[in-house]
């Protein structure tokens, strides 16, 4: 039976995946064209299974060298003949028995393997390959993955300086028809990964690749391509597009996370539901909370490039706790490097937070350091905790009340800019210890800007939309309350909740409620 599979490659005698046809087809193209080009993407994208997929897919055409270089060993890139050394075996190990390999070529390797280590130079490797790719009858096709696992050694520059260079002279002496390098960094921005750059490795090797354009998130379509298959192995009677979508809507198609939730699901059903069938929406929210909870090296990832760049860190929060908006800027280091390691996209040529399950641990780190934890208003609310739900169910109404008194108490005589900067990241700390461990939360991105945000959270199969805003006047104010009507409208929900930061020294504090039609607002101030 197959399964959900988040390690490694995965295979479709093996595992439930999604259709990757038109994307190798999409590949196909540039490798005809005899491009060099790297496909970068974040960590556990799907880059590996890719390049296997793509192997399967190019062999009846072209000969394929599927090199890693996470089979190297530190030790390999430590010297040039070190590599070479290493390079030789492994391609004599990948071309073993195949008749796309000469007798010539082999001999070639084999006495560059048994020399000294003084003739053992990139050079004498990559004349070589050139006198293979001239006696082949068919095109090769170099592919290397995890390319930048290598990245902060010189030997590696060297070897991608005798890429390009064979690359480019191609028209005059035989060259790989393509190179396909697989990483995280692309090769026109891997010089990052270096301590000091000097010019020449700055200039060398970075001017060649071509650009990759093609898709690999999944689609809501793709997500439920794969569900169908499964859904006809196990007959759960799911609504299939009903749970595809839910899944992209947490992870806008980002390959393991998608994996992850539906793996979660087919392997740990009781830890979801009691119920029979978890693959419904309250299965598949429990299972992002599993998710949210867990340690895993996507997530390590993550953290670890978030504590790595102080400016990295600076920009997310402006995001997610400030509302600002933050036009894309293509020479804007930062910028690249968020977008690099999948923390944000771009959208109407600003850049948001990749997905919601990225934004709500993201919120959660910060949420819950220790300078967070130490503050008066996470106390308050945990000491409170235990009084906000009844029956399994969470009153909505009363966390807004002993928000409204906690915070008037603790931050009541603070300015408006005080206000603006941290009164919904007080509020989101105010509720994290509420929800934590049964519910989800998380921010609607159309709506996260300076002066309004929607926070909405699931618990125990219940919605509540919260809409935080800064008071503009009256007038501002009833636009809010036609915005949020409309918002529940398409929630399919009759009450919602709105949480006003006042400047107005008249301001009346507290909670009440609004009724808009058959609808109920209730509103608290601050």
């Amino acid at each position: 039976m197959k399964t959900f599979n988040i390690n490694a490659d995965c295979n479709p005698e093996f595992h439930y995946m999604v259709d990757l046809t038109d994307r190798l087809k999409a590949i196909r193209a540039m490798v005809d064209r005899g491009e060099y080009f790297t496909i970068n993407r974040a960590r556990q994208y799907g880059k590996t299974t890719i390049l296997q997929a793509l192997e399967r897919f190019l062999a009846d055409d072209y000969t394929v060298v599927n090199m890693d270089f996470q089979l190297f060993g530190s030790a390999d890139f430590e010297t040039e003949s070190s590599f070479v050394n290493a390079f030789a075996e492994e391609l004599l190990d990948i071309m073993s028995g195949s008749e796309d390999f000469p007798d010539e070529t082999a001999r070639m390797l084999h006495s560059l393997l048994s020399g000294s280590a003084a003739d053992r130079r990139l050079s004498r490797l990559f004349r070589c390959l050139s006198q293979w790719c001239g006696l082949s009858d068919r095109k090769i096709v170099l592919m290397i993955d995890e390319v930048d696992s290598a990245a902060n050694n010189q030997v590696f520059l060297d070897c991608l300086a005798q890429l390009r260079g064979y690359y480019i002279q191609r028209h005059k002496k035989p060259a790989f028809h393509s190179v396909i390098l697989a990483g995280v960094y692309d090769v026109k921005n891997m010089k990052r990964k270096f301590v000091s750059e000097d010019t020449h490795k700055v200039n060398s090797p970075w001017n060649i690749a071509a650009d990759f354009l093609v898709d690999m998130d999944f689609s809501a379509d793709d997500i439920a391509g794969m569900l169908t298959e499964y859904e006809n192995d196990h007959l759960t009677n799911m609504d299939i597009r009903a749970v595809a979508g839910l899944l992209y809507d947490y992870t806008a198609g980002y390959p393991f996370l998608v994996s992850k939730l539906c793996k979660l699901m087919d392997e740990r059903p009781g830890a979801l539901s009691a119920q029979a069938n978890v693959w419904t929406r309250e299965g598949v929210l429990t299972a992002v909370r599993i998710l949210l909870l867990e340690k895993n090296t996507l997530f390590e990832s993550l953290i670890r490039n978030l504590q790595s760049y102080p400016e990295l860190k600076s920009i997310l929060y402006a995001l997610l706790f400030l509302g600002q908006t933050i036009a894309y800027n293509p020479d804007d280091s930062i910028i690249d490097i968020a977008l690099m390691f999948g923390f944000v996209k771009i959208e109407n040529e600003s850049i948001v937070i990749a997905n919601r399950i990225f934004e709500t641990r993201i919120y959660n780190y910060f949420l819950t350091a220790t300078e967070m934890q130490n503050m008066d208003i996470y106390k308050a609310s945990l000491k409170s905790r235990n009084q906000f739900t009844e029956g399994g169910q969470l009153n909505m109404r009363l966390v807004l009340e002993k928000f409204v008194i906690h915070f008037d108490e603790l931050y009541g005589d603070r300015d408006q800019t005080f206000l603006e900067e941290d009164g919904r990241r007080f509020f989101l700390l105010y509720l994290k210890p509420i929800i934590n461990g049964t519910g989800n939360y998380y921010i609607e991105a159309q709506t996260r800007n300076m002066e309004r945000t929607d926070v909405i959270v699931d618990y125990h199969g219940e919605q509540f939309i919260i809409e935080l805003k800064i008071w503009r006047g009256n007038a501002y104010h009833t636009r809010g309350e036609a915005q949020l009507t409309a918002y529940l409208d398409y929630y399919h929900l009759k009450k919602g909740y709105m949480l006003s930061f006042n400047f107005n020294q008249k301001k009346q504090i507290g909670v009440h409620d609004i009724i808009l039609g058959s609808r109920i607002l209730t509103e608290a101030v601050v």
